[in-house]
């Protein structure tokens, strides 16, 4: 007749949750789990390894092996039975141990006696923590239900090794195979600048208050329930009108369908559930086995199939307990290192008003709407970390070095007191730029330069009178748009321009209308058809025009906002005279709309377009006919110029907006608008960098709009600079081969005496 695995699993897991709730220090809690779990499955010994620092697993408790060998037998990751375990996160259930290859004999324990063995790993946030493990003296193999019920203890094992009291937190080094990961990880500078604080992970695992059910048909009745609305929500998303066509994107929601219903997985979860688990921590602990086997595969399919489950598990936790919004979490730290796989602006804002310090991302780039908020907030933010959310804990200490790219985790004490001194350095280098409010930008040659900035939210506005500016040299009208959850009418268009207008008060504002499309897409928006290269797509302008209605829109909500005042509007990514006239054409009849309405126009209406599109260079003779004014984006300009995609990072230090043919191209544009008596600033990246913009000034432009955070250090180094002397050297070198000329400027500015302040 054969044993029962378990005599009451709901019974064993609830005198373990009554250990785990108990009294005494965490060792004595274990060593007291340890002879239960012994009782309970009918096993003569029951041990417990833990994962130390150097990915090492020790004895921490043990019934039935000699009591001297805890703390003293160790295992490296990958040795022995233990170690096996470890190293693949997948159980070992084996009739007579020492005949298997892998068996480390250890004398010291006395298990020589012991002939069958089932081992389980002891997972938590997708991680191996430990390795928990019975024998007994008897050939046998344990049952399927054994293993079960050895499993759901490890999982509420894993609670209490994984709380930082039997070891340190800070030895929870995160491994994956055989290989230590690092303490430093390396990504993509987004936004610059240098943070430290507390890991919070952006989207957390639902937080799962009780483990253990005490009506499994309850639970069950939950899971079909939340999997039926999933399945539903899933299926809306599937027949919608874009996506119920044939093409590529059907086969992949096909695939993605049939991952979500594959009965495997689900029945994986009614097992744990069956063996005492709530339905919440089941989702969670087959989730948890299913990544760490997984997280070695190197089949990019197979690392796919990961990521789909990975989302799949939790869309079905957030339809089983919500998604707790930010602004609900009552555990945040005081110090915020953000960290997400990818994430959106209205999201990134819940967390601004928490103390949030930087941004850290496993995807994003550049021009991401997250990082253009996170840039608006003057938070350090570096994309493209890979594994950045396997390798961090929450609440892990964390240093952002958002200038070099670089992300610090667990740092030593020296890492940390250089940050903290140059923190210090920076807050005392704001507050002399604060100092500078009232000091105009003017050269040490008497050449005055305009100073503006960047801006999308009014919250960029906050300090616009402690800044000293001249005004606002870009809106971006999408941000506005891009964190509501639907298009927003004239009225409430009307109301954000104007109150832009009110705050800036009697300095210019520049509107740029909507710059969407592409890679930028409005949550509530037509689903966009897929492209290879959305820089170049259907975008800014383009969709403009094709979709009258809403420029109209927009332009009447700032011809009404700027009634009695000037109105300045510049279109985006304008490539030919005539796309210009066709937008100037939609503007000019709805003031003629407004003034037969008998409504109070602008006093003046300015009118521009950015230069983004180099075919636009070669029509400035016509397009300088028929704008009041020129912003260069310098961003897309250079991508388009160069044809690099700014999100590879493969490309990231390819190419310089210091090239010789750059600096070129930009001298001519600001030439040919001084020949025609029309004002030109750079608006892009490259005026808020002091060393670039210095070379902007060099080759003759007056005029920059930089992001907040930048205008301290550029007016720091316009004071410092003559530019006449730059202007000459430079005509020197704009003919030249060099790749970039950025060393030789830089040695300029050195041997002039020109202050070059980084962030």
């Amino acid at each position: 007749m054969a044993r029962k695995a378990i005599s009451s699993p709901r019974r064993t897991l609830r005198r373990i949750r009554e250990v785990m709730a108990g009294p005494g220090a965490a060792q004595q809690r274990l060593d007291r789990l340890v002879g239960i779990i012994a009782g309970e499955m009918v096993a003569e010994v029951c041990s417990v390894y833990v994962v130390r620092a150097g990915e090492v697993l020790e004895l921490f408790a043990t019934e039935g092996l000699n009591p001297t060998a805890v703390h003293q037998t160790r295992l490296r990751v990958g040795e022995g039975l233990v170690g096996d375990i470890a190293a693949h996160a997948r159980p070992l259930n084996l009739p007579e141990a020492q005949s298997h290859p892998q068996f480390a004999y250890r004398p010291e324990t006395g298990e020589e006696i012991f002939h069958s063995f089932l081992g389980v790993p002891v997972v938590r946030g997708g991680r191996v923590r430990g390795v928990l493990v019975v024998q007994n003296r008897t050939q046998r193999h344990y049952s399927d239900e054994e293993v079960e019920a050895l499993e759901v203890i490890a999982m509420v094992l894993a609670e209490l090794i994984a709380g930082g009291e039997l070891i340190a937190r800070e030895e929870n080094i995160p491994a994956q195979g055989n290989v230590i990961l690092p303490s430093r990880l390396e990504g993509v500078r987004i936004n610059g600048g240098v943070a430290m604080g507390e890991a919070v992970q952006h989207s957390p695992r639902v937080s799962i208050t009780q483990l253990l059910a005490d009506d499994p048909e309850i639970e069950l009745a939950k899971l079909a329930d939340a999997v039926a609305t999933m399945h539903s929500a899933l299926d809306d998303m599937f027949a919608s009108s874009d996506l119920a066509r044939g093409g590529e994107h059907r086969d992949v929601l096909d695939a993605y369908r049939m991952f979500a219903e594959d009965r495997g997985w689900l029945r994986r979860i009614r097992e744990s559930i069956n063996g005492g688990l709530t339905v919440e921590a089941a989702v969670q602990k087959v989730e948890d086995d299913t990544r760490a086997r997984l997280a070695e595969a190197t089949d990019p399919y197979m690392r796919e199939r990961l990521s789909d489950f990975e989302d799949l598990s939790n869309r079905l936790m957030g339809h089983l307990a919500g998604v707790q919004r930010t602004s609900d979490r009552t555990d945040l730290p005081a110090d915020i290192i953000l960290l997400a796989r990818a994430m959106g602006p209205a999201e990134l804002l819940e967390y601004e008003r928490f103390g949030l310090r930087a941004l850290v991302l496993e995807e994003g780039s550049p021009d991401s709407h997250v990082a253009i908020i996170a840039r608006a907030l003057d938070i350090p933010v570096i994309g493209q970390v890979q594994g950045l959310l396997s390798t961090i804990d929450a609440r892990d200490p964390v240093i952002v070095d958002a200038d070099n790219g670089i992300v610090y985790v667990r740092p030593g004490e020296d890492i940390r007191q250089s940050v903290a001194e140059h923190l210090t350095t920076r807050a005392a280098r704001r507050a002399r730029y604060a100092a500078m409010r009232d000091v105009k930008p003017v050269t040490r040659d008497g050449h005055h330069v305009s100073l503006c900035i960047n801006a999308g939210l009014l919250i960029d506005l906050r300090g616009l009178d402690d800044m000293g500016v001249d005004g606002i040299g870009l809106f971006r009208t999408e941000i506005p748009f891009m964190v509501r959850a639907e298009f927003p009418d004239v009225e409430e268009q009307t109301r954000i321009y104007k109150e832009v207008l009110d705050r800036a008060g009697t300095r210019p504002v520049m509107f740029r209308t909507l710059d969407i499309g592409g890679d930028k897409r409005l949550p509530y928006g037509q689903a966009p058809i897929d492209s290879e290269n959305p820089a170049l797509g259907w975008r800014a302008i383009r969709v403009g025009l094709d979709r009258p209605m809403m420029l109209r829109h927009q332009l009447r909500a700032m011809v009404r906002a700027a009634a009695g005042h000037e109105l300045h509007v510049m279109f985006p990514m304008v490539t030919e005279v005539a796309e210009f006239d066709a937008a100037r054409a939609i503007l000019d009849l709805e003031l003629e709309r407004e003034l037969a309405a008998g409504r109070t126009l602008p006093t003046k209406v300015l009118v521009g377009c950015m230069l983004e599109v180099p075919s636009l260079v070669w029509q400035l003779p016509a397009l300088t006919q028929r704008i009041d004014f020129l912003s260069v984006g310098s961003n897309d300009l250079f991508q388009f110029s160069f044809a690099v995609d700014r999100g590879d990072p493969r490309l990231a230090d390819r190419y310089d907006s210091l090239a010789p043919a750059a600096l070129a191209m930009l001298r001519s544009v600001v030439k040919q608008c001084d020949q025609a008596g029309v004002p030109v600033r750079v608006c892009g990246e490259m005026a808020a960098r002091p060393l670039d913009a210095m070379a902007l000034l060099g080759i003759g432009f007056r005029a920059l709009s930089v992001a907040p955070s930048a205008v301290g250090r550029i007016k720091v180094m316009v004071l410092s600079l003559a530019a006449a002397p730059l202007a000459g050297y430079l005509e020197t070198l704009l003919l030249s081969a060099d790749h970039s000329l950025r060393p030789k400027l830089r040695a300029f500015a050195s041997d002039h005496g020109v202050v070059l302040e980084d962030g």
